[in-house]
């Protein structure tokens, strides 16, 4: 090793799903919004001043903070944006998670949390997922330097009722709680609820799922006034002008459209009904998902042969290659059209399948 490699920071990082090009194929591995964004998204885009895109952005993102604000009946000192909620939790354990203490998350989550600990040298320690894949608040209920966790969580797809979000919360109010709700709005009650409760609670969502916005990255947070500030501070001592004026433009009128939100959510949350009696029926098993996709099993025919088969088709779903997960496939939701397309392969491809080295 050459001197100046020692000092080279190293990580583990993490993979995102892939990307493919091209019209004629299925993507249902990265969680994306089958629908396009809300109406009036395109239309402030198209009548944007491109005038204005030669001055900075406003560092404090004040529009859409205050359309935020509105919509989820907090205070403008309660919400920070960031680009996208990746942003928004990695400023968050730069932020919070500063003791010697071990952090808690789950063994089986968000794979991105241990890259950030590790990025930002905080120990961690991951509780097991119980035998159906569920959080368990007892195993949160010890000495640490905080917790994170999705809910619902990825890539189980379970949500967690809020009582037991609040059992949690409740037995650690000296260190920040992070709930991580990606995929609330295909769930339940969202832990914004227990925000007048607990100051330590910080709840993180993001534009990329419910609201078609994966390519603009929006993402922000809901806390005390404490919590944002400290969160704002560490930004401006970071990156003053993290969202671009287009993503803040964007992100303000997909906000204020709450009837198209409300329609596609609900399309997705149908389909997603719908597409788990057609993995039944097919032979998969699977958790009871409340997000935008299905974590699926078969029960004969292994995931990766799966896997490989779709890829070949060009319908591309998520494989992960780690313990717990390598039987099973993460199907996100897409349009009925696509769902069908994937069933009536999966289908065929069931019935023909035969394992390596049977000739009959």
């Amino acid at each position: 090793m050459r001197p100046w490699e020692m000092n080279i920071r190293r990580v583990v990082p993490y993979v995102p799903g892939d990307q493919p090009a091209g019209d004629k194929l299925i993507k249902l591995n990265t969680n994306e919004n089958p629908y396009p964004p809300a109406p009036g998204v395109e239309r402030a885009l198209r009548e944007m001043d491109a005038d204005r895109l030669r001055k900075y952005p406003d560092p404090s993102s004040a529009e859409l903070v205050t359309a935020l604000a509105e919509y989820y009946g907090v205070g403008e000192d309660q919400v920070f944006v960031g680009v996208g909620s990746d942003d928004v939790i990695a400023m968050s354990f730069l932020t919070f998670f500063n003791s010697q203490k071990k952090v808690l998350f789950p063994d089986i989550t968000y794979s991105f949390y241990k890259v950030w600990a590790d990025l930002y040298r905080i120990p961690y320690e991951t509780p097991a997922l119980d035998e159906n894949m569920a959080i368990r608040p007892l195993d949160y209920k010890r000495e640490n330097g905080g917790i994170i966790f999705p809910n619902p969580n990825a890539p189980t797809g379970l949500y967690m009722p809020l009582d037991q979000v609040e059992e949690i919360v409740k037995a650690n109010q000296d260190v920040i709680v992070i709930v991580d709700e990606a995929y609330i709005d295909f769930a339940g009650p969202s832990a914004r609820e227990l925000l007048p409760v607990y100051d330590n609670l910080l709840v993180v969502q993001t534009f990329s799922k419910s609201r078609s916005m994966a390519g603009v990255r929006i993402g922000f947070a809901l806390g005390s006034p404490a919590l944002i500030k400290a969160l704002n501070d560490v930004k401006y001592s970071y990156n003053s002008y993290t969202m671009n004026l287009p993503s803040q433009i964007a992100g303000t009128q997909a906000v204020k459209d709450r009837a198209y939100f409300e329609e596609t959510r609900a399309k997705i949350m149908a389909t997603r009904e719908r597409s788990k009696k057609r993995f039944a029926e097919l032979g998969f098993t699977f958790p009871g998902s409340m997000t935008n996709f299905i974590l699926v099993t078969h029960e004969r025919v292994p995931a990766r042969a799966i896997f490989d088969a779709l890829k070949k088709e060009q319908i591309y779903v998520r494989y992960f290659n780690a313990p717990r997960l390598d039987n099973s496939l993460r199907v996100s939701i897409g349009t009925d059209e696509e769902m069908d397309d994937l069933f009536r392969f999966l289908e065929q491809y069931l019935k023909e399948w035969k394992p390596a080295g049977d000739s009959e």
